[in-house]
């Protein structure tokens, strides 16, 4: 006799994949609470980001979303003043380099990848 899988005995599915991702969320949400973005301008700026930058052929849906989430999220800070284009383009150079100058299983440490860089 089969028996039925009983839906309490599944494990919860994680809410997000990566850590990141909470972290963006996070951010994004922080922004909103705070008064910086209206939650109408934070639903249009990742829909028409979303429209903007539809999932590459190949791209998961979940990896698509959450780069268009971030897309979303530097566009409201460079427009509102809070960010500079240029400025976030260079954090995002120094996290990539701190990411991949530190062993697996360690936390990325952006000060030391800057040193290690030279910066």
């Amino acid at each position: 006799m089969t028996t039925m899988p009983n839906p309490d005995d599944a494990e919860p599915e994680a809410p997000f994949a990566e850590p990141w991702q909470a972290e963006a969320f996070a951010l994004a949400t922080a922004l909103v609470e705070a008064g910086v973005v209206s939650r109408t301008d934070w639903a249009q700026a990742l829909g028409a980001e979303i429209r903007r930058d539809p999932a590459l052929p190949g791209e998961e849906a979940g990896a698509a979303y959450w780069r268009q989430w971030l897309a979303a999220l530097d566009r409201l800070l460079a427009e509102r003043g809070l960010v500079a284009p240029a400025e976030a383009a260079e954090r995002t150079d120094a996290w990539r380099d701190a990411y991949l100058r530190t062993p697996h299983g360690q936390p990325v440490d952006l000060e030391k990848g800057r040193r290690q860089a030279g910066r």
